[in-house]
């Protein structure tokens, strides 16, 4: 799990909204940019977010915030790798089908790399709203610190 450090704000309608507390310990950090301990950090600093939560907290509470790796893991597989390897495949489909000697074939297979990657952006966002409790990282709170 990823966790990180935040502050209740608000409870609403059975809902922990929580806003991102301060990390002392990264604060002056040269490497920002490839550390996964400021990686939940980086999203909730902007905006009040809900997550789930099982322990009884008020507004003021410090709670610790976590999110599963490999839910994380699976969604940037889903979305990274799968539209990159429709890309290449409708390439690869269209030079296996089309001739040699096949007028403006360059044009065929960039057109079909394009529509084998759309096709599968379209095929994602289906696939996230008929699972959407499957692969939705929802941050949840862990404990009250």
């Amino acid at each position: 799990m990823i966790e990180e450090l935040a502050i209740v704000v608000k409870i609403e309608n059975h809902q922990v909204w929580v806003e991102s507390g301060q990390n002392s310990a990264c604060g002056g950090c040269q490497q920002k940019a490839s550390c996964t301990t400021n990686a939940i950090s980086s999203v909730l600093k902007k905006k009040a977010v809900p997550v789930d939560s099982d322990i009884q907290v008020k507004t003021g509470d410090e709670v610790m915030v976590a999110i599963d790796e490999m839910l994380l893991l699976r969604a940037s597989l889903l979305l990274y790798l799968v539209p990159l390897i429709a890309l290449f495949g409708g390439a690869g489909i269209a030079d296996w089908l089309l001739l040699d000697n096949a007028p403006n074939k360059d044009l065929w297979i960039a057109g079909s790399a394009v529509v084998g990657f759309l096709a599968s952006l379209c095929l994602i966002n289906k696939a996230q709203s008929l699972f959407l409790l499957t692969y939705y990282a929802r941050p949840v709170v862990v404990r009250k610190i």
